[in-house]
């Protein structure tokens, strides 16, 4: 379970606007890596948000309803998004890095100092700290963790709608069996990450329907898109948790 173990270190160090930082997205075959920077009260009670953890542990009511408290309570909320061009032409890791400080230009007020999932970003000229396994562990991270797992959710609903057939809306562009069928069946759609295999293989001619007796069910997530996030006006700067 997270907790504020972290975050009262920093708070005892006399920082007060600390932000959390993760992403979703990473290792799916199709789509945008999006992150979150949460900027949560020194003063919140853990209890009031009760419950929180890493996104990938809760069901997707539980996702919408903790998305909705965070916003509330937070000082600041910021959603920065990679499209999967930008994973293609530099890699996951600068894409990933690239949306993250996005998230965090997005704060207002701006943060003092940052705590992120894993990594660290050398752009951002703040005190930051990557922590492993930060949204098991950090309770900031694990509410941006939030944030930025049901921002995706909806820019893959809305892809779904652009680009029916490929099933985006149930399994988000993440490389599950069902996905790389109706990837060999239909060939590739204009945001699928062309340097990531299968779809490098389907682009090249070099796929074969067999191979998706072998493709895992959950793909390793360890390995036109900012449009539709500015069409969502609840990951705008000012919204306040309602519809």
């Amino acid at each position: 379970m997270p907790s504020f173990i972290e975050e009262e270190q920093l708070v005892a160090q006399g920082y007060r606007l600390i932000a959390g930082i993760d992403e979703v997205g990473r290792g799916a075959l199709a789509g945008p890596v999006v992150a979150a920077a949460v900027i949560l009260p020194v003063s919140l009670d853990a209890a009031t948000l009760d419950g929180v953890r890493d996104s990938k542990l809760l069901s997707p009511a539980k996702r919408e309803l903790f998305f909705h408290h965070i916003y509330e309570l937070a000082v600041s909320v910021g959603v920065g998004m990679a499209p999967h061009s930008l994973v293609d032409s530099q890699g996951v890791v600068k894409a990933t890095r690239f949306a993250m400080k996005q998230a965090v230009e997005r704060l207002s007020p701006f943060p003092e100092s940052l705590l992120i999932d894993y990594m660290r970003l050398p752009d951002v000229k703040l005190p930051q700290k990557g922590i492993t396994h930060g949204d098991d562990l950090c309770f900031s991270i694990a509410c941006a963790s939030i944030i930025a797992k049901v921002a995706r959710d909806w820019v893959m609903v809305e892809f779904d709608r652009l680009y029916p057939g490929y099933g985006l809306a149930q399994h988000k562009g993440y490389g599950t069996r069902q996905h790389v069928a109706c990837l060999a069946r239909l060939g590739a759609c204009p945001i699928h990450r062309r340097t990531f295999r299968p779809v490098r293989e389907v682009v090249g001619g070099l796929f074969s329907k067999s191979n998706i007796l072998r493709v895992k069910e959950n793909w390793d997530e360890q390995e036109g898109d900012i449009g539709i996030l500015e069409r969502q006006p609840r990951l705008l700067p000012g919204y306040s948790g309602g519809e």
